[in-house]
């Protein structure tokens, strides 16, 4: 499996680009970066099965219809974060100017998995951030993405709509502390972690 980052100038959001061997691919949270995505998939010749949404602010979802009409994948969200996508307020992008309510195709529920490139990622609901934020982890590379629910040393803000605190705590102890200590972590913004550094070392969830 290999992982190409892309962080936006603006916001700071990660976008990541997953891919095999074979070149099949998925998007992971599109942000602002568009022009370098699509670059990058045209580079590298790669098929884009799904762009695979973490949650549905705006700063993660606002260059999902670009790349799905580049590549023809299909947008993914988990089934709770419809009512943030739709709703201008809810996923930010009236607050910040840009009033639009985000397109999805699909929705998944928890447990639901993705398969591509011979491998195969499952999603995690985990809710707090927002109502239907969600992680997907690719348990046989070891590595979980996981938007803004969990960061190096943090964890995402719950004073937006939906968000609240005692759901994101759970969420994050729940389902993402039981996974193995060596699982990477590929955060919505900032630098990788580990679980095993985030069970010893984030003060935001004990």
């Amino acid at each position: 499996m290999r992982v190409k980052s892309f962080t936006s100038a603006d916001m700071g959001e990660n976008c990541y680009i997953v891919s095999g061997d074979d070149k099949e691919a998925v998007v992971i949270d599109p942000g602002n970066s568009a022009e370098k995505i699509l670059d990058y998939i045209k580079k590298e010749k790669l098929d884009v099965k799904a762009v695979l949404q973490t949650h549905a602010h705006f700063d993660h979802m606002c260059s999902a219809a670009a790349v799905k009409a580049a590549t023809g994948a299909a947008v993914y969200i988990a089934e709770p974060e419809a009512e943030v996508a739709s709703d201008t307020g809810r996923n930010l992008s009236a607050m910040f100017g840009t009033p639009e309510a985000y397109a999805y195709d699909e929705v998944l529920s928890d447990g639901d998995t993705f398969e591509f490139g011979g491998t195969e990622c499952r999603l995690i609901l985990t809710p707090g951030h927002t109502v239907g934020s969600c992680c997907y982890y690719f348990e046989q590379e070891g590595a979980l993405f996981s938007g803004d629910t969990l960061f190096q040393g943090s964890v995402g803000r719950t004073d937006f709509p939906t968000g609240d605190d005692e759901s994101l705590r759970k969420s994050i102890i729940a389902k993402l502390f039981i996974l193995p200590e060596g699982v990477r972590v590929f955060s919505g913004h900032g630098p990788s972690t580990t679980i095993g550094y985030e069970k010893e070392n984030n003060m935001y969830v004990f």
